[in-house]
């Protein structure tokens, strides 16, 4: 593995990136993060020496399954309850603000 190139920006290449980005920084908060940049690229150009040829790409590091329980009916909560946790109350409904415009 070969040793990557410098990759350490300048303050005014972080205040363009700071610019493109519509982000705000205190020239005071400049050199931090120059430093912590320039280390991001660094390590990001030693990842692109590494030798992945056989290296099948995948999405998550870990093996990911969907766990589906049974489907099995359960008893429901009893409504009293329910609705006693709810902030308002129509009836024997839960009252919720009004999302669609007449004739939706």
């Amino acid at each position: 593995m070969s040793e990557p190139a410098d990759n350490h920006l300048t303050e005014d290449a972080v205040r363009k990136v700071a610019h493109l980005s519509r982000l705000a920084i205190a020239d005071e908060q400049i050199p931090r993060y120059t430093d912590e940049l320039s280390s991001v690229l660094e390590h990001i150009a030693k990842l692109k020496t590494l030798d992945v040829e056989g290296v099948e790409p995948m999405a998550h590091p870990r093996p990911v399954h969907n766990r589906l329980d049974e489907d099995v009916p359960v008893e429901g909560m009893n409504v009293e309850k329910l609705l006693q946790n709810a902030p308002a109350v129509q009836g024997e409904f839960i009252a919720v603000p009004k999302v669609l415009g007449e004739g939706s």
